[in-house]
């Protein structure tokens, strides 16, 4: 799969990302960056990676176990105080919908820790490889 992100040309710092088969998305960062505001910031992207990822491995078990899951619903709130000293904390509430049982909620949250974002996160070394390419005319 691949990736192509491009500047927006109306936008300060706007970035539209395309991914294959998929609508595009926006990324901006707020005006006191420099941006226009207008779309959620890479931040929001990491962290919502993780809610989203977290939310759907809970349904696939659910799913799994003909447990009467309804829904979950996730709040990610950061704190990204200590970024520059190298922690970033997320805090992630999660409320399963339609499930009472304490041992299954247990459960359903345990199983939310080994969704692949969060593993990456959290157990992975990532290794990038950024490379410059001779510029094109942009259309």
């Amino acid at each position: 799969m691949s990736i192509e992100i491009t500047t927006e040309k109306d936008g300060k710092l706007r970035q539209r990302v395309s991914i294959e088969s998929f609508d595009d998305l926006l990324v901006d960062v707020p005006t006191a960056f420099g941006g226009d505001g207008l779309a959620p910031d890479p931040h929001d992207y990491f962290d919502l990676s993780l809610g989203a990822c977290k939310a759907i491995t809970s349904r696939m078990y659910a799913q799994r176990k003909e447990w009467p899951l309804e829904g979950v619903s996730v709040t990610v709130t950061r704190d990204e105080r200590d970024e520059r000293k190298g922690v970033y904390r997320l805090d992630v509430a999660m409320t399963f919908h339609g499930i009472e049982d304490p041992e299954r909620l247990a459960r359903l949250e345990e199983i939310s820790h080994k969704c692949p974002i969060h593993r990456l996160m959290t157990t992975s070394t990532v290794e990038i490889t950024t490379r410059t390419l001779a510029p094109t005319a942009q259309t």
